[in-house]
């Protein structure tokens, strides 16, 4: 799970980002934070027992 800080520190850069360029070392943090987010944010999907991507004979589950 992602923390407080961590979230606030993505929007942080989020919102950087759009004023001017983010230096190397903020691109790259950026990056990481962002794919920490995306590997907590498909496990949780997964946990739940959302859709089965996999599936793909168009039946509602």
């Amino acid at each position: 799970m992602l923390t407080k800080q961590e979230i606030d520190r993505i929007n942080e850069l989020g919102r950087l980002a759009r004023e001017r360029s983010l230096t190397d070392a903020e691109q790259a943090e950026q990056k990481q934070l962002r794919e920490r987010y995306l590997a907590w944010f498909r496990s949780s999907l997964r946990g739940e027992g959302g859709s089965d991507a996999s599936k793909t004979d168009g039946e509602a589950r």
